[in-house]
């Protein structure tokens, strides 16, 4: 079966006119980008990453930089040195490249693992707090990911409020 972008829209639509028509419907509309763009919790852990990261990508960035130096130089001097010499520059400069690509990975691997961590605890309690405001308040459905929606089915700052209320520290 093709998947079809709006497949989630239209499944919707079918699971609300399922509902009888004298039944009213209560729809919810969740913004989960604007969480993390405004929510304290969620800046607060991506600050966190940036700091926690900091170090290395600065490292990363010098070693990039040398590399470059090192290949400009490579390029320059190419016609004025041995062969040899030029053999030997060429595979110290791929053996330092092959380095660098291996931290690279590395570092991107425990970056996107400690995003996943920082992150899924805001997701955690992002998942937690709308449940009880859709039980608290009589939702049906909370839809996460629409192209548009009314203003006034958004609960993205109820949600955004009830995280930030839940951290160890607003207390």
């Amino acid at each position: 079966m093709k998947a079809y972008p709006a497949m989630p829209l239209i499944l919707a639509a079918l699971l609300l006119m399922s509902f009888p028509a004298s039944a009213q419907t209560k729809v919810g509309l969740l913004n989960v980008e604007r969480i993390l763009r405004d929510s304290p919790t969620a800046q607060q852990a991506q600050v966190r990453l940036r700091e926690e990261f900091a170090v290395r990508n600065q490292e990363l960035a010098k070693t990039a930089a040398q590399l470059k130096v090192m290949q400009t130089q490579l390029e320059n001097n190419s016609l004025t040195i041995s062969d040899s010499e030029r053999q030997t520059r060429q595979r110290e400069f791929n053996e330092a490249s092959l380095a660098f690509q291996r931290q690279q990975r590395t570092f991107n691997e425990d970056a996107n693992k400690r995003r996943e961590e920082e992150l899924g605890g805001v997701f955690d309690r992002m998942t937690r707090a709308v449940k009880k405001i859709a039980e608290s308040e009589g939702f049906d459905i909370i839809f996460r990911e629409v192209t548009w929606g009314s203003p006034r089915l958004d609960i993205t700052d109820k949600v955004i409020k009830a995280i930030d209320e839940s951290r160890p520290d607003a207390r």
